[in-house]
């Protein structure tokens, strides 16, 4: 994605988790190269305790690297110096790399890198994601009076926009069948944070904008 704003190119990544559609991660910075290492460490250190995480990415050599070298664990042995560094079991990266004719794809091929194999290989929420962003944030497109010249700016819109998905919109694809609710209703409307765990019920921008958070030295 680039800023129109006179910053020059901005590349942003972010990592979702496919069963909630929930962002775990995101980053935009001067290059794909200087986002991917933030987006995968915050994903590492949000779903520390989980058993295991399978990355899907485009084939973008970026993630191949950074995933290889934030998920490292020392191997204890017992003896003095620096232990080595093993590949943290469970995780597994597979890269879906799509050949282009111009705008048009031609071929899609899927490459497993290694570990755990995902049931599919795909890419189509997180650039459905993608495409969401685009229409909704002018200062994500390439010609646009909306500019976003400073970083903060530009991470202020595109937090919020991510918030609102996660936390204040319900999507179709998460409603769960459910007896007793009121009006008839026969499906529970789900956020991303509720199918993920981390809220019961889909925040309104009142609840938002008047949350007490506390604040992190």
């Amino acid at each position: 994605m680039d800023d129109a704003g006179g910053a020059g190119p901005r590349w942003g990544g972010l990592s979702q988790h496919r069963q909630s559609r929930f962002v775990v991660a995101w980053s935009f910075r001067k290059s794909e190269e200087a986002a991917a290492p933030e987006v995968v460490g915050k994903t590492r250190r949000r779903t520390a305790g989980e058993a295991g995480v399978v990355w899907v990415s485009d084939g973008s050599a970026s993630y191949e690297k950074w995933v290889g070298r934030i998920y490292r664990d020392p191997v204890r042995t017992g003896k003095v110096g620096r232990p080595r560094l093993a590949r943290t079991p469970g995780v597994g990266l597979t890269q879906v790399i799509k050949t282009r004719q111009g705008r048009r794809v031609v071929e899609v091929r899927v490459r497993h890198c290694y570990g755990p194999e995902p049931e599919l290989a795909h890419t189509v929420h997180v650039e459905r994601r993608n495409g969401v962003l685009r229409d909704r944030l002018a200062c994500l497109t390439r010609k646009t009076h909306a500019f976003a010249k400073r970083e903060v700016t530009w991470d202020a819109a595109v937090g919020l926009s991510l918030f609102e998905e996660n936390w204040m919109r319900a999507h179709t694809a998460l409603r769960v069948k459910e007896e007793g609710l009121p009006g008839g209703r026969r499906y529970r409307r789900r956020s991303p944070a509720m199918a993920i765990g981390l809220a019961e019920h889909v925040w309104s921008w009142t609840e938002f904008l008047t949350y007490s958070a506390p604040i992190s030295a």
